[in-house]
């Protein structure tokens, strides 16, 4: 009798809690947005801008006008007193920055520093006690996790003073673009298939446990006409632009001058011949600066350096080149491959400050 009894119990338990499940919306991406949507802010821009006469015999005879432009762009606020992440490219020569948060309060926003090569920027907004994200971690993404992406898409932030949330699943990572014509830099990025649109730009990625990690920034375009996403979108790992955030509210600026002490040329035929070298690729040490790293760890004038930090060098731009696109900075190590007297060489430089 009583083993029916408990499984009667038993049934209307399963039944009720099955009838919880089957009528509750909630899971952790609604919970996610919860978390991490009150610190979204949409992000206006107004700048100035000259027009540029088709003719110009009518610059001549007219001078140019200048005239108010307005765009909008996405940014996530990521302490308690105010201090706002967004792209570089959102806020680019902005005459004025108001930010909106959910609820409809704005603010006029402080640009405290800009960084175009990573494409970030720091804002401020007056006040203490806001909403803020908490940052995640970009270093363990597994490909296939479900992410959102929340932002300030084609204006629609205005609509309902709230951001707009796409869902999809991290695609692919440490993804290379290497230095672009604008100047900026995209390595180790994110790839999404949430829906990233004109607008959000600047606005978070987070994973299901509502943390940031990444900060969305472009989209593939199939055409130069073509603005909407296209199923690939790109975001900074947080890692990244949280390194960016901590100078940006400490100097107001990203430092990346770094001081190797090499000074190198391309290795041609009759070098290699002199130093006898059976191959015509690297670059080879002219002279070194005294007390510089390169003196200090061992490198000598007629080295023939193949690789820096991995990757073939075959002119001095080369090396310039891997610091910008990989963000080496002073303080940091890198690897060089050279080639010495016959024999092949590994050597460990931390790269100096530029007095």
């Amino acid at each position: 009798m009583i083993k029916y009894i408990l499984s009667f119990l038993l049934s209307i338990l399963t039944f009720i809690f099955s009838e919880e499940v089957s009528t509750s919306r909630r899971n952790a991406i609604t919970e996610a947005i919860e978390l991490v949507g009150p610190a979204v802010a949409s992000i206006n821009v107004e700048q100035h801008v000259r027009s540029i006469p088709y003719d110009p015999f009518f610059s001549f005879m007219f001078p140019n006008d200048i005239f108010p432009m307005k765009s909008s762009g996405s940014g996530v606020i990521i302490s308690p007193d105010g201090f706002l992440l967004t792209n570089y490219h959102v806020i680019e020569n902005a005459d004025n920055v108001t930010v909106t948060l959910p609820g409809g309060e704005e603010y006029q926003a402080e640009i405290i520093g800009s960084d175009k090569i990573s494409d970030l920027a720091l804002l401020k907004l007056a006040g203490t006690k806001f909403p803020y994200a908490e940052l995640g971690s970009s270093d363990d993404l597994i490909i296939g996790e479900w992410v959102i992406a929340l932002g300030n898409p084609f204006e629609l932030f205005s609509v309902s003073n709230k951001p707009s949330a796409s869902i999809g699943i991290i695609s692919a990572i440490n993804m290379d673009f290497g230095m672009q014509e604008s100047g900026k830099v995209f390595q180790d990025m994110i790839q999404t298939d949430a829906a990233i649109n004109p607008g959000n730009s600047g606005g978070p990625l987070v994973n299901a446990l509502g943390k940031v990690i990444g900060i969305n920034t472009f989209i593939y375009r199939d055409s130069d006409m073509n603005r909407n996403s296209t199923g690939i979108g790109f975001a900074i790992p947080i890692k990244n632009a949280e390194r960016i955030a901590k100078e940006l509210r400490t100097t107001g600026e990203v430092d990346r001058r770094v001081f190797t002490g090499l000074y190198v040329q391309p290795l041609n035929e009759k070098v290699a011949n002199y130093l006898d070298a059976p191959f015509v690729k690297g670059v080879v040490i002219l002279d070194i600066a005294k007390s510089s790293p390169a003196d200090k760890f061992g490198l000598e004038r007629g080295d023939i350096i193949l690789t820096f930090n991995g990757i073939e060098v075959n002119n001095p731009m080369d090396i310039k080149r891997i610091l910008y696109e990989y963000d080496i900075r002073a303080g940091d190590w890198v690897r060089l491959d050279i080639y010495r007297n016959r024999l092949h060489k590994k050597i460990k430089m931390k790269l100096a400050k530029v007095d």
